[in-house]
């Protein structure tokens, strides 16, 4: 049917990815016949270990030789292979790098055109004017601070030199703190052997002291 009417479909074309791919299974595939051909070249090699010089050794000498030239052939095909899967990653890879610049050289113009867009809107003149009307605004409350933090009832003629010299002229028991009241000694003004004067002694009517009374 698509042979007589035809078809639209595309078939895709094969990407990097997929070259990559197809090589490195083709040297897998080389180097299992490589190996095939190292165990043939192993067991000939036995064999003519063995064997005395002659017409039968000379036969085995010959499949060696073949098998080692064919050996030779896949050897070539793997490094050619290998780079060529080489040189299509390098490529792959600076195609990469190239798709990353040019997303950062768009993603560039779109934040540039946002930037011109925003700046746009925004007006230095206002900008400088608001600033001007917050430093006046600041100017204000600090005089109204000020004005609420005036004194009232201090002279202003009071000289600092004598307050200082009346703040040095002042004693230290100012600063001491006094003693409570019922820390204090509570004793009584009882007079003492010390304090306590003698009596003086009486007299009679001559002048003489009196002695004492007698019971």
């Amino acid at each position: 049917m698509h042979r007589l009417f035809g078809t639209n479909k595309k078939t895709p074309k094969p990407t990097l990815t997929d070259a990559i791919t197809a090589t490195d299974m083709r040297v897998d595939a080389v180097e299992v016949k490589i190996r095939k051909l190292d165990a043939e070249l192993i067991k000939y090699k036995d064999q003519m270990k063995k064997m005395r010089d002659g017409p039968a050794k000379n036969s085995v000498k010959t499949k060696a030789m073949r098998i080692l030239k064919e050996r030779k052939l896949y050897e070539s095909q793997r490094e050619q292979l290998q780079q060529q899967s080489f040189n299509m990653e390098q490529a792959a890879f600076t195609t990469e790098n190239l798709k990353n610049v040019m997303t950062t050289v768009d993603a560039m113009k779109t934040a540039n055109q946002t930037m011109k867009q925003q700046y746009k809107k925004v007006n230095l003149d206002k900008i400088e004017q608001m600033q001007d009307e917050m430093e006046d605004i600041m100017d204000q409350a600090n005089e109204i601070q000020e004005t609420l933090g005036r004194s009232y009832g201090v002279p202003d003629d009071i000289d600092e030199d004598e307050l200082e010299a009346e703040l040095d002229a002042l004693g230290d028991e100012m600063f001491e703190e006094e003693e409570p009241s019922y820390l204090e000694d509570e004793t009584l003004d009882l007079p003492t052997a010390e304090t306590t004067e003698p009596q003086a002694e009486r007299l009679d009517e001559f002048g003489l002291p009196e002695g004492p009374l007698k019971a």
